[in-house]
Protein backbone atom coordinates (compact mmCIF):
# COMPACT_ATOMS: atom_id res chain seq x y z
CA UNK A 1 0.00 0.00 0.00
CA UNK A 2 1.47 3.38 -1.09
CA UNK A 3 1.79 5.61 2.25
CA UNK A 4 3.29 8.69 1.96
CA UNK A 5 4.10 10.47 5.09
CA UNK A 6 4.35 14.39 5.40
CA UNK A 7 6.18 16.66 7.87
CA UNK A 8 7.49 20.13 8.29
CA UNK A 9 3.84 21.79 8.78
CA UNK A 10 3.42 24.56 11.47
CA UNK A 11 2.59 28.23 12.03
CA UNK A 12 4.47 31.15 10.08
CA UNK A 13 3.81 35.07 9.61
CA UNK A 14 2.97 36.00 6.17
CA UNK A 15 6.01 36.56 4.05
CA UNK A 16 8.17 33.59 5.90
CA UNK A 17 8.99 30.39 4.31
CA UNK A 18 8.68 26.61 5.46
CA UNK A 19 9.51 23.63 3.84
CA UNK A 20 7.27 20.34 3.60
CA UNK A 21 8.76 16.97 3.49
CA UNK A 22 7.16 13.86 2.15
CA UNK A 23 8.91 10.12 2.72
CA UNK A 24 7.90 7.70 0.81
CA UNK A 25 8.66 3.62 1.93
CA UNK A 26 9.82 2.82 -1.89
CA UNK A 27 11.53 4.41 -4.59
CA UNK A 28 10.27 7.42 -5.74
CA UNK A 29 10.66 6.22 -9.51
CA UNK A 30 8.35 3.62 -8.78
CA UNK A 31 5.77 6.41 -9.74
CA UNK A 32 4.84 8.82 -12.49
CA UNK A 33 3.68 11.52 -10.07
CA UNK A 34 4.76 12.84 -6.92
CA UNK A 35 2.90 15.99 -5.97
CA UNK A 36 1.76 18.48 -3.23
CA UNK A 37 -2.25 19.02 -3.33
CA UNK A 38 -3.71 21.21 -0.34
CA UNK A 39 -7.79 22.08 1.18
CA UNK A 40 -8.34 24.84 3.00
CA UNK A 41 -11.33 24.63 5.75
CA UNK A 42 -14.88 24.70 3.37
CA UNK A 43 -12.84 24.35 0.61
CA UNK A 44 -12.11 21.40 -2.23
CA UNK A 45 -8.47 19.84 -2.61
CA UNK A 46 -6.41 21.60 -4.94
CA UNK A 47 -3.42 21.02 -6.81
CA UNK A 48 -0.27 22.63 -5.81
CA UNK A 49 2.75 21.04 -7.80
CA UNK A 50 3.81 17.76 -9.12
CA UNK A 51 7.40 16.37 -10.38
CA UNK A 52 7.59 13.73 -13.15
CA UNK A 53 9.71 10.45 -12.57
CA UNK A 54 11.56 12.73 -15.20
CA UNK A 55 11.76 15.35 -12.95
CA UNK A 56 9.56 17.77 -14.87
CA UNK A 57 7.70 20.08 -12.56
CA UNK A 58 4.15 21.63 -12.83
CA UNK A 59 3.24 25.01 -10.32
CA UNK A 60 -0.63 25.77 -9.84
CA UNK A 61 -0.79 29.16 -10.94
CA UNK A 62 -1.11 30.86 -7.33
CA UNK A 63 1.99 29.24 -5.75
CA UNK A 64 4.97 29.89 -9.30
CA UNK A 65 7.59 31.68 -7.82
CA UNK A 66 6.50 31.25 -4.55
CA UNK A 67 6.85 27.12 -4.13
CA UNK A 68 9.83 24.92 -5.37
CA UNK A 69 8.99 21.13 -5.90
CA UNK A 70 11.94 18.75 -5.24
CA UNK A 71 13.46 15.39 -4.63
CA UNK A 72 16.12 12.85 -3.21
CA UNK A 73 16.61 9.82 -4.97
CA UNK A 74 18.42 8.35 -2.13
CA UNK A 75 16.04 9.89 0.64
CA UNK A 76 13.02 9.04 -1.11
CA UNK A 77 11.63 11.84 -0.36
CA UNK A 78 9.92 14.85 -1.74
CA UNK A 79 9.76 18.39 -0.88
CA UNK A 80 8.12 21.54 -1.25
CA UNK A 81 10.14 24.83 -0.37
CA UNK A 82 7.52 27.45 0.43
CA UNK A 83 8.24 31.37 0.19
CA UNK A 84 6.60 34.01 0.72
CA UNK A 85 4.20 33.00 2.17
CA UNK A 86 0.54 34.60 2.16
CA UNK A 87 -2.46 33.97 4.43
CA UNK A 88 -4.34 32.12 1.62
CA UNK A 89 -1.95 29.57 1.79
CA UNK A 90 -3.36 28.31 5.03
CA UNK A 91 -4.25 24.90 4.13
CA UNK A 92 -3.98 21.41 5.15
CA UNK A 93 -0.89 20.50 2.63
CA UNK A 94 -1.08 16.28 1.32
CA UNK A 95 1.26 14.50 -0.47
CA UNK A 96 0.25 12.43 -3.07
CA UNK A 97 2.19 9.71 -5.05
CA UNK A 98 0.53 8.10 -8.27
CA UNK A 99 1.43 5.38 -10.93
CA UNK A 100 -0.18 3.61 -13.36
CA UNK A 101 -1.80 1.36 -11.08
CA UNK A 102 -1.43 2.55 -7.82
CA UNK A 103 -2.06 5.72 -5.78
CA UNK A 104 -1.70 7.01 -2.36
CA UNK A 105 -2.20 10.23 0.03
CA UNK A 106 -0.59 11.14 3.07
CA UNK A 107 -2.50 12.00 6.56
CA UNK A 108 -1.31 15.96 5.36
CA UNK A 109 0.28 18.87 7.67
CA UNK A 110 -1.39 22.01 8.61
CA UNK A 111 0.50 24.80 7.42
CA UNK A 112 -0.98 28.08 9.02
CA UNK A 113 0.14 31.44 7.40
CA UNK A 114 -1.04 34.38 10.03
CA UNK A 115 -1.42 38.17 8.48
Amino acid sequence: QVQPVESGGGLVQAGGSLRLSCAMSESILNFNVMGWYRQAPGKQREFVATITAGAATNYADSVKGRFTISRDLFKKMVYLQMNSLKPEDTAVYYCNARSSWSEGWGQGTQVTVSS
